[in-house]
């Protein structure tokens, strides 16, 4: 009789929590340690922009395991524990406190981390957001202020703003690029959501750079554009992306490339590690890309610890990404190209769309504002590469559901 299989596990989030589930669900009698560097069970991140900031939860109502917790499922939780080395040759991960954990197999979930702009350092009335922590003193400031300024009009930094602006919170948004969600969404979607802001009373600022941040003597602080217009605001949130947290794979000589380089089985460089979620660079049909949300954290987990544990599995899902903003569930799944065959608009209501990229016959990606329904089947149009007809995708009356049935 063999000993069991033990599976180590670094990071505490959606990948590592499903890579925990899913290695405990391919290998019954593995020992599986979980080792996250907050000191709190495992908690879904998504509503610390939204429903935390106004007021409708708290960053503990959703444990990422479920009400158990990751013990419920027989793993053994690390919690408050930062790894600070990887020795390879002896098959152990070493601990801030010098504790050596060896493995048989490694998964690293790292995440990523907030880019961080030399100008605007983290301090009194100067917020990143990324954690609970950061989120309920976000929270605190944000119910006694009257002024916000966001820098940053992507995902993270437009919701903050929606959130503040439920509030009744004057805010302004800027951002350097021509138009909001550049990097996420088509101009059409991007044009739609601005508008909506701006009935909010959200004040955007696009295509401006900023020159300067001061303290005022009133508490405040403002910045100055390179156009020479000021900001003053109570406090400021910076939201300009993530990087992937790869620092410790770097520093055990594993193939990085901003990101952890991974196959689609999960593996990295060294057959006994693998790798999921934000650290990583995974492949994709033109390359290796970066991905960055929730349920590609989750499944590029599970892909990780069901091999970890002995499994073959392949990760082919499509990527996605959703935001809550006001009354609007934006929503986008595919691998968007640079120049798609044909771009197809389908308008399911008042308040609802959805915008299709056909690569071919073929669709490649599809955003949708309200149509939860609909891009559920989209996905499995993409997934399963099935043939689509324009007039079918333009039309509300013609359910996506039933483009399924259609020859591969």
């Amino acid at each position: 009789m063999t000993d069991a299989r033990r599976i180590v596990i670094v990071g505490g989030g959606p990948a590592g929590v499903g890579a925990a589930l899913a290695a405990r669900a391919q290998d019954a009698s593995a020992e599986i340690v979980l080792i996250s560097d907050e000191a709190c069970e495992p908690y879904e991140k998504p509503p610390l922009s939204k429903a935390v900031l106004i007021g409708k939860a708290k960053p503990h109502d959703a444990p990422v395991a479920g009400r158990g917790g990751v013990a419920a499922h027989k793993v053994a939780f690390q919690r408050g524990t930062r790894v600070r080395a990887i020795d390879r040759a002896a098959r152990a991960v070493v601990t801030e406190s010098g504790e050596r954990i060896p493995y048989d197999a490694l998964v690293l979930a790292s995440g990523s981390i907030n880019r961080m702009l030399p100008m605007f350092p983290p301090g009194p009335s100067l917020y990143y957001l990324r954690t609970a922590e950061e989120a309920l003193a976000l929270k605190a400031h944000l119910d006694r202020s009257r002024s916000l300024l966001v820098i940053g009009g992507g995902l993270i930094g437009l919701e903050v703003a929606a959130s503040a602006a439920e509030l009744g919170v004057k805010t302004t948004v800027i951002e350097i690029a021509p138009r909001i969600l550049a990097r996420v969404c088509d101009e059409e979607t991007s044009a739609l959501i601005h508008r909506r802001h701006l009935a909010h009373g959200v004040d955007l600022r696009i295509g401006t750079a900023i020159a300067t941040l001061t303290l005022l003597a009133d508490g405040r602080r403002a910045v100055t554009t390179k156009a020479g217009d000021t900001f003053a605001a109570d406090l400021i949130v910076v939201g300009t992306g993530v990087a992937p947290d790869d620092a410790l794979a770097k520093a055990a000589g594993l193939a990085v490339q901003d990101g952890i380089l991974v196959d689609e089985h999960c593996h990295t460089s060294d057959p006994a590690i693998f790798a999921a979620g934000d650290c990583t660079r995974i492949p994709g049909p033109n390359g290796p890309v970066r991905l960055e949300n929730w349920r590609h954290a989750q499944e590029h987990g599970a892909i990780a610890g069901r091999n970890a544990a002995g499994g073959e599995a392949a990760y082919n899902t499509a990527p996605s990404f959703w935001s809550e903003q006001y009354d609007m569930y934006i929503q986008g799944v595919g691998w968007p190209g640079a120049q798609p065959s044909a771009r197809i608009s389908r308008q399911i209501g008042p308040n609802a769309m959805m915008l299709f990229d056909l690569d071919g016959a073929r669709l490649a990606c599809a955003m949708g504002i309200n149509a939860q329904r609909d891009i559920a089947a989209a996905r499995r149009l993409i997934e399963r590469r099935v043939p689509v007809d324009i007039a079918d995708l333009t039309d509300p009356a013609k359910p996506l559901a039933a483009m399924l049935k259609a020859k591969v």
